[in-house]
């Protein structure tokens, strides 16, 4: 594939080294037509433009999603955030005689924060070694027959180190809980099989490597598991009568839709559903493969410019995060967004993220200007 045509849907590149997917994807062509397609049916048919072709939209985005997971449309919902998500989810959960939810200390903060604030929740925090992964079967000392959920990250926003979401799955069903999987990390550029993982509950987004923006994020929950989950938040959509307007009257959706909550923000929709159309033009194998190449080109010239990686060393391990360890990421990552490089840091790690539109220049680029401002002893 020439990978240069697709660089030229991103009109960020005429000015800027851009390796940040892992923070936000850089805004495509046909996600700005897009919303400028939302515009434009808003002001021709006002709001008869959901009767016409917004609810149909929405349904074509959930069809994208599920088959970007491996899942049934049914088995989606949509949502204005991950945090709406798993508030959604978390509600439907029954604490009473399983009070435990079990997590690692290096999820994203969203994921831990949900249960922190749930009253009578016992949260266990399985501890990293590193801060770059936590193994599967470490999950298993922390899980036991009071678990209501097991929850993990495809892949660590610390490191872009992979999970085996199975082996977190299989774990959690031994003790007859639920698992949940946060997927903002992986969902595009990484291969993702719900069923075959076996996961009950997946939440992913538009923001990062689905190239969909802010505002919208996806929710899979399992076709066997949702009739046994009935949300304590409700919205009209999630109602399976809401255009009875019957204040008196609510009954649960047969499918995923039981969790979605307001209105939707259409222009997300719009955004989301034009991302999505490039990685599936594309393929999510192919862009795992050329996510590969550039990441352990990008490793290689780390290494033997002497800087300290928290990214694991195999290949299958890995996705599109590459982290190294310096001493002062955040003067590091101001010093290269002078000179027109994005990249960004968390913790002790500057996080280089590079996917299909960049190239081995830009790699070479960056490492090279790396040097100049934090060098590896820095």
């Amino acid at each position: 594939m020439d990978w240069t045509v697709w660089r030229d849907e991103f009109p960020t590149f005429r000015k800027t080294n851009y390796l940040n997917t892992c923070s936000l994807a850089p805004l495509a062509r046909r996600v700005r037509a897009a919303q400028e397609t939302f515009f434009d049916e808003w002001e021709a048919l006002g709001a008869s433009a959901w009767y016409e072709i917004w609810m149909g939209a929405l349904d074509s985005l959930r069809s994208k999603v599920a088959r970007t997971l491996g899942a049934r449309k049914e088995e989606i919902a949509l949502a204005p955030s991950v945090s709406v998500a798993l508030s959604v989810v978390a509600s439907a959960l029954d604490y009473h005689d399983r009070p435990r939810v079990v997590m690692s200390e290096i999820e994203f903060p969203t994921l831990a924060y949900q249960w922190a604030v749930k009253p009578g929740v016992d949260r266990i925090l399985v501890a990293s070694h590193d801060r770059s992964r936590v193994s599967s079967t470490e999950f298993e000392a922390a899980t036991d027959d009071r678990t209501a959920l097991v929850a993990t990250s495809h892949v660590y926003y610390t490191s872009g180190a992979i999970q085996d979401i199975a082996g977190v799955a299989s774990i959690a069903h031994r003790h007859g809980a639920l698992a949940l999987v946060d997927a903002y990390q992986a969902t595009g550029q990484l291969p993702t099989d719900v069923r075959a993982a076996n996961v009950d509950v997946l939440v992913t987004g538009g923001l990062k490597w689905l190239l969909g923006g802010t505002g919208i994020a996806f929710l899979y929950v399992r076709e066997s598991v949702l009739h046994g989950l009935r949300p304590t938040i409700a919205g009209w959509f999630g109602n399976a009568r809401m255009f009875d307007f019957d204040p008196k009257v609510f009954e649960f959706r047969e499918d995923a839709r039981r969790f979605e909550l307001g209105t939707t923000a259409n222009a997300a929709v719009y955004a989301a559903s034009a991302g999505l159309d490039i990685v599936l033009e594309i393929g999510v194998d192919r862009l795992r493969r050329r996510t590969t190449e550039l990441v352990t080109d990008l490793i290689d010239r780390l290494t033997d410019a002497g800087y300290r990686l928290a990214t694991p060393k195999s290949p299958e391990d890995r996705a599109g995060i590459v982290a190294l360890r310096l001493q002062d990421p955040s003067k590091a990552v101001k010093a290269l967004a002078s000179r027109d490089i994005v990249v960004d840091y968390r913790h002790d790690r500057l996080r280089i993220s590079p996917y299909f539109y960049n190239s081995f220049e830009d790699n070479a680029f960056v490492v090279e200007a790396l040097q100049s401002v934090a060098p590896p002893s820095s």
